[in-house]
């Protein structure tokens, strides 16, 4: 990671500048430094070094998406269409956009990502420039479980593999969506959209896209309204934009969306208790208070099996 971000940040500021060196006072800084990504910023120039083994021909395919044209009004647009390799990492050049304010929640903009998911949803994906493989939701709800297993024993891990355990093989990764498929953003979040320069909302962060249940993208909201998390009004909002705007992944006439919510949400808030009990242990800690609410529900999911509904509905 030291090497890392010395070069990084030097193919943000080639990009902006086109010098590496610039002693410029132009805003920048570290934006994520995480295993599975590193962030910087020069200017209007962000540079991303992706988690290491990133595949390069499903994050071609990735950025192909997110260039085209027909998506220009829902994903922001790569500075490049191909990646570079620096330190053996996948990297990606991006224009910089103005985040959600995390601390003004009440100006959260939740019609917009829900208009912006609904496009995103309803956008063919076989008319993309590459085939997309299948979006990654499942998977990293498996790699979460899985690292609780690798973990050491945790008292609240037992509710989270029953709640696991009762999922069908499509949620767990062990089998392909058996529904339609749509486009789907895959790691959907408040985090996930910026504001640009022509001040408009757009979505960001690709490595998750692909092909899958749109459901999905709605899951962490239906999730921590679930669990009490997210007030009613605000989740109103989401799903009633997200309607308005012809989101396909729950049914237009205002019956309930919980029979295809249901499963996507379980196995994010499992997701989330899982990751949550491995950075607990890790850091020698007990659980605060949300993560003990997604326990909580993990407890509650494992007692009512889940609600199947018909794969046609989506």
């Amino acid at each position: 990671m030291t090497a890392l971000l010395p070069a990084l940040t030097a193919q943000a500021k080639l990009r902006a500048h086109r010098t590496p060196d610039c002693a410029c006072d132009a805003p920048h800084g570290v934006l994520a430094d995480r295993p599975d990504a590193m962030v910087v910023r020069h200017a209007d120039v962000v540079a991303k070094a992706h988690a290491p083994g990133t595949p390069e021909p499903a994050l071609t395919a990735r950025l192909a998406a997110a260039a085209h044209p027909g998506l220009a009004d829902t994903l922001l647009a790569p500075l490049s269409a191909q990646p570079a390799r620096l330190h053996d990492r996948l990297v990606t050049l991006w224009p910089y956009g103005a985040p959600v304010d995390r601390d003004d929640p009440d100006a959260a903009p939740w019609e917009e990502v829900a208009t912006l998911l609904a496009r995103l949803h309803r956008t063919p994906h076989a008319g993309l420039a590459l085939p997309l493989p299948p979006m990654r939701g499942p998977e990293k709800a498996a790699r979460a479980v899985a690292r609780l297993r690798a973990t050491a024993p945790h008292p609240a891990a037992s509710p989270v593999e029953r709640a696991w355990g009762v999922l069908p093989a499509w949620a767990r990764d062990e089998a392909p969506y058996p529904g339609p498929p749509h486009l789907c953003h895959g790691d959907l979040h408040l985090g996930q959209l910026v504001r640009t320069p022509a001040d408009r909302w757009l979505l960001i962060d690709i490595d998750d896209l692909g092909t899958g249940d749109p459901a999905w993208d709605l899951a962490r909201p239906a999730a921590w309204y679930a669990c009490g998390l997210l007030l009613p009004e605000e989740w109103t909002r989401f799903l009633n934009a997200y309607r308005a705007a012809g989101g396909p992944a729950v049914p237009a006439d205002g019956a309930d969306p919980w029979p295809v919510l249901d499963v996507p949400a379980r196995a994010l808030t499992v997701q989330t208790a899982a990751l949550a009990i491995t950075k607990a242990v890790a850091g020698e800690r007990a659980l605060d208070e949300v993560e003990e609410t997604f326990v909580d529900a993990c407890r509650r999911m494992a007692a009512v099996p889940p609600d199947l509904a018909p794969t046609g509905t989506k």
